[in-house]
């Protein structure tokens, strides 16, 4: 099964909550409300989830932030399990320290989907290197630039004159002049600041 390409509200209201599909755009009254009302015909009719029902929710909507597939995911998941530490929390610094979420946090997309086309398309470099692989880690020290390319550049520049108001998580410094950037250290659930729980997801692998 493919990428989801419908309508993203649908993938909002399904999970109950804003997951930010549409980007850091404002949302009007009538999109929160319809947020807070499940999709489909019987959705307000929907029993209460079970246990195994909420662990998946949340699954998904990790899932859904980060635009990735289930086994794209396990894999993730599969690295957290086998390194130290809370696995939960593991998982999402992996997540975040995907290029594509990089290149959303830093500003340079309004949304992953967004970020993930222009990594693809080879616009954006590590290290001085272009790198189009999305799912590409980024490690502390790394050096994050665009490709010097007019087209590029404007679309970069415009970006972050429409987004001037917001920061760049800590882990990241931006260089607004120059469109270069570093992780400076690697990034914690804090930075993240997901609607999740994460531990009801390695509840569910776990079984």
């Amino acid at each position: 099964m493919g990428r989801y390409t419908g309508p993203v509200i649908r993938l909002n209201r399904r999970e109950g909550v804003n997951l930010a599909l549409k980007g850091r755009r404002s949302t009007d009254e009538k999109y929160e409300k319809r947020i807070g009302q499940p999709p489909g015909q019987h959705g307000k009719n929907r029993q209460k989830l079970s246990d195994y029902g909420v662990q998946l929710r949340e699954k998904q909507k990790v899932k859904r932030i980060y635009g990735m597939l289930e086994r794209q995911f396990r894999v993730f998941f599969a690295r957290a399990v086998k390194k130290r530490g809370v696995t939960g929390e593991t998982l999402i610094q992996l997540l975040e320290r995907r290029l594509d979420n990089v290149v959303y946090r830093l500003l340079f997309a309004s949304t992953r989907r967004e970020a993930r086309q222009m990594v693809s398309h080879g616009l954006i470099f590590v290290n001085h290197q272009p790198v189009n692989i999305s799912s590409y880690l980024v490690k502390e020290g790394d050096k994050i630039s665009v490709r010097k390319k007019e087209a590029t550049v404007n679309r970069v520049k415009a970006a972050l004159e429409k987004w001037q108001d917001l920061q760049v998580p800590g882990w990241l410094s931006l260089h607004r002049d120059s469109l270069e950037a570093q992780v400076v250290r690697l990034p914690t659930k804090a930075d993240a600041a997901l609607p999740v729980e994460e531990s009801l997801i390695v509840e569910l692998y776990s079984k």
